[in-house]
């Protein structure tokens, strides 16, 4: 019994990761676009003082740029939301698999090959160069500066 129930949970983890509930209220719950669509009528239009138009034309104008902006906005995404989800969830899928097959083992493969490259490297340094190198300090360290001041 216990395991089916173990095993009920499971799938319905797994159904899950696929099917979560989606936040209806906060669309942006990571605030990814919260500096770029923020533009309001006062953004856009602006009246000086001195030149006011009329009470009534001022109110219109608010109210359809309001009302037409958020249709403009809902009739494209309903439009080219769809649309524009399926080339996105390519797009991102493609560079996952890219990653995931392509990158990651060409990296993988580099390691551990220029592993190889480094072990020979290390060893020719060590070979040639470390004696070469230290028959050199040994010529070098009986050298001795003095500094002298004439007057």
């Amino acid at each position: 019994m216990a395991e089916e129930q173990t095993e009920l949970e499971e799938r319905i983890i797994i159904k899950d990761q696929h099917t979560k509930e989606i936040d209806l209220v906060n669309r942006d719950p990571k605030r990814i676009n919260e500096d770029v669509v923020k533009v309001d009528f006062e953004d856009v239009i602006a009246e000086p003082v001195g030149t006011y138009s009329f009470d009534g034309v001022w109110k219109a104008s608010y109210t359809t740029f309001t009302v037409s902006k958020y249709w403009c906005y809902r009739l494209l995404s309903a439009i080219l939301g769809i649309p524009l989800a399926v080339i996105w969830g390519f797009i991102f899928a493609l560079i996952s698999f890219c990653h995931i097959w392509a990158v990651v083992p060409c990296i993988k493969s580099y390691l551990i090959e220029i592993q190889c490259v480094s072990r020979i490297y290390s060893l020719c340094i060590h070979t040639f160069c470390d004696p070469l190198f230290e028959a050199l300090s040994k010529i070098c360290s009986n050298i001795r500066v003095a500094l002298r001041k004439e007057v």
